[in-house]
């Protein structure tokens, strides 16, 4: 089905943002549903049997919510997912054989010169492109500043 890595790759990362996009999909169009419905104001003179009777309807509907919440997070990480999947793919072989292809820059030191002086060759100069860098080991910096103190 798929003939090359990248394929397979990039139709798991479609895939899974799909799937993260119909769950965000299913949750806006469960809480429209849930908020469309008609909502009743209980009012009765006795404020005890007010909150009882209300104290029920309150308690599921804060549950929907939470399930609502919750179903938007877990969608919307699947999202998450499958972008990043597919932002990671791997470049395409083409791209990667005419990178090859091309001639790549070397850097060279330049060819020494010789000097004439008096009809003798004089040592050659040697011009690098870049310049010298000195690395020190921690270790030897370490010994070295060890190594100062003691002999005065």
């Amino acid at each position: 089905m798929f003939k090359t890595f990248r394929g397979k790759i990039a139709f798991s990362g479609v895939t899974v943002l799909s799937i993260g996009v119909a769950l965000l999909i299913f949750t806006f169009a469960s809480a429209y549903s849930f908020l469309s419905g008609g909502l009743q104001i209980l009012s009765t003179q006795d404020l005890a049997q007010t909150f009882g009777d209300s104290l029920a309807p309150l308690i599921a509907t804060t549950i929907r919510v939470m399930y609502l919440g919750v179903m938007g997070w877990i969608g919307s990480l699947v999202t998450i997912r499958g972008v990043t999947i597919i932002a990671n793919t791997p470049k395409p072989e083409t791209a990667e054989i005419q990178e090859t292809q091309e001639p790549k820059r070397k850097t060279q030191l330049q060819q020494p010169q010789l000097k004439v002086k008096n009809g003798k060759e004089a040592k050659p100069e040697m011009k690098p492109s870049q310049p010298e860098l000195l690395v020190i080991p921690l270790e030897e910096m370490e010994q070295q500043q060890t190594a100062k103190p003691q002999s005065k």
